[in-house]
């Protein structure tokens, strides 16, 4: 049994409820992308595999607007204002917070999770949050490089599949 979320995307077998799955058919979706500025060097390659993700599954370049921001902290009032516009079928928040010496990436990281998760629910839209919380550089260069196998990638298609499961939801 592996880790982590599946590549198929199926009805779970053996159980005979009405169930509703997603795809990653991204055509005619609209998609926001908040990027962090902080630790550009690696926040760039999430949002260009981002990117990558959602044009190859259908979304055309035309439909996907990446802001920048300065740090993770000013994540979430921008996410917060692209959500009420309602302009959006999901969107996908990027940063990378590597820890220090003291406890102030956990405290990004609990703070903008939990802004991220409000902003969602009081919105009624996927946001993805990829603000990739890390020990060290090392780690956080093994979760930002290498384009498909990115913490970006993966939260296009995680983003592509909740707004199709959401629209087919009504």
């Amino acid at each position: 049994m592996g880790k982590g979320i599946s590549e198929t995307i199926a009805p779970i077998g053996g159980i005979g409820a009405n169930q509703v799955v997603g795809d990653l058919d991204a055509s005619g979706l609209r998609f926001g992308i908040v990027a962090s500025r902080f630790n550009d060097e690696l926040t760039d390659e999430l949002a260009r595999s981002a990117v990558g993700c959602l044009e190859r599954n259908g979304a055309r370049s035309g439909t996907i607007d990446v802001v920048r921001v300065p740090g993770a902290y000013e994540i979430p009032v921008v996410a917060e204002k692209m959500a009420a516009g309602g302009r959006y079928d999901a969107l996908i928040v990027l940063g990378v917070v590597v820890e220090g010496e003291t406890q102030h990436a956990q405290m990004i990281i609990d703070t903008t999770g939990q802004a991220i998760l409000d902003i969602a629910c009081r919105h009624r839209i996927p946001v993805i949050n990829e603000i990739v919380g890390v020990r060290s550089w090392a780690q956080a260069e093994a979760r930002c490089r290498g384009g498909e196998n990115t913490r970006g990638w993966y939260a296009a298609e995680a983003a592509i599949e909740t707004a199709r499961v959401y629209r087919k939801l009504g």
